[in-house]
């Protein structure tokens, strides 16, 4: 007798930062691999969680090893994971009227593993395997000088451990517009 299909629920995980969700996905294993549910509208509703449907954007990242992309909190919700690799989330709550502005909450992402961000909240992450292919589902299309903000994901306030190191001379590993993007308290200034 087969041990397929193994089936894992969705669930939902609540963070320090109001409306930030770690969603463990529904996946369905059998002998061919995995099939993981990274939108179904009723699942999402049933659990509470906000109504993304449709998505104006969709973009995959592939991102080196100890690559780093963020802070950036523009005004749309996003939904993101991995589709193939592993990653380090990181999250700051940047909204101005938030009780838990300047809160900071970590992920480990993988396969099958989501975080919902919400308006003003930002989102950054670090690659920890070669091609790590980072997804984001976007409620509005990005636009050049669209409402949001960015913090540098270097701030010492923030007490970020990324897990590798950073060469901030290397541009394969963080970019001048994240390494010149202000800190948390020149944004609160």
């Amino acid at each position: 007798m087969s041990a397929y299909p193994q089936i894992v629920e969705m669930a939902v995980a609540a963070t320090a930062i109001d409306g930030l969700m770690v969603i463990t996905l529904k996946q369905v294993t059998d002998e061919r691999g995995v099939v993981r549910e990274y939108y179904r509208q009723s699942s999402w509703l049933a659990a509470g969680l906000p109504d993304l449907g449709p998505f104006l954007q969709l973009n995959v990242t592939e991102t080196v090893t100890g690559g780093v992309r963020g802070i950036h909190a523009e005004d749309m919700v996003k939904v993101v994971t991995v589709a193939a690799g592993s990653a380090f989330g990181a999250y700051v709550d940047l909204r101005p009227d938030s009780p838990a502005r300047g809160t900071v909450v970590t992920v480990d992402l993988r396969p099958g593993v989501q975080v919902v961000v919400p308006k003003g909240v930002g989102n950054g992450f670090q690659a920890l395997e070669p091609a790590t292919q980072y997804l984001y589902g976007f409620s509005d299309e990005w636009r050049p000088g669209m409402a949001g903000q960015a913090v540098t994901p270097l701030d010492p306030e923030l007490g970020i451990a990324w897990p590798l190191p950073i060469d901030t001379a290397d541009r394969s590993v963080i970019s001048v517009k994240d390494l010149e993007a202000p800190t948390l308290a020149q944004l609160l200034s």
